[in-house]
């Protein structure tokens, strides 16, 4: 902005237009700062690069294992959540229900019990915590469009979000996207979704 170059905000405009500066000669840019511009825009382009990598090789292992296939058909769960799900649970019969799955990801509400009488306090957000928070950006992600289908589930999601909100909604869904990713792969079963 100080030599009046303006890029709009968001990675894909600064992907079109530091090429372009970089190749204008009439503006007033400096040796030293387009010299600076041009290394830092190699090091992007060659992280680009290894994400792109990285991602093949995310998509070749996915491909090879059942179990990851049956994560991907259920709403919410793409290639990161799926495969990093299958590397941290490993073993699906160590968990005897969905709900210890759930609990182990930090995903139900902590329990405060005196006098005979429960008291449930807000999510525990205990336990693995990349792979909860990709369940729920994934569950933000189902409740962003749930109001586009008609299907049973998205109908919960909204009455949901309706009722408590946008991110209460998202880890709602997260929770019982881990039941559900529970039952697939206790029961080697694909995800099926009921009609309204």
């Amino acid at each position: 902005m100080e030599y009046g170059l303006i890029i709009p905000q968001g990675i894909s405009y600064v992907r079109k237009s530091i090429p372009l500066l970089l190749e204008d000669g009439d503006n007033e840019l400096t040796f030293m700062f387009r010299e600076l511009l041009a290394d830092l825009y190699n090091e992007m382009v060659h992280l680009d690069k290894r994400i792109k990598n990285l991602e093949n090789k995310l998509d070749t292992i996915c491909a090879q294992n059942e179990d990851c296939q049956r994560l991907l058909t259920i709403p919410g769960i793409g290639l990161l959540s799926a495969t990093a799900m299958i590397a941290a649970i490993g073993n699906i019969n160590a968990f005897n229900n969905g709900r210890e799955l759930a609990a182990w990801l930090g995903l139900v509400p902590r329990q405060h019990s005196t006098g005979g009488k429960p008291t449930l306090l807000g999510i525990s957000k205990r336990g693995d915590t990349y792979l909860r928070s990709l369940l729920i950006h994934g569950g933000r992600a189902v409740v962003r469009v749930a109001d586009k289908h008609s299907d049973k589930r998205n109908q919960w999601v909204t009455r949901i979000d309706a009722r408590r909100g946008k991110n209460i909604s998202a880890v709602a869904v997260a929770n019982k996207n881990a039941r559900v990713a529970w039952a697939l792969l206790s029961k080697k079963t694909t995800y099926q979704a009921k009609a309204a």
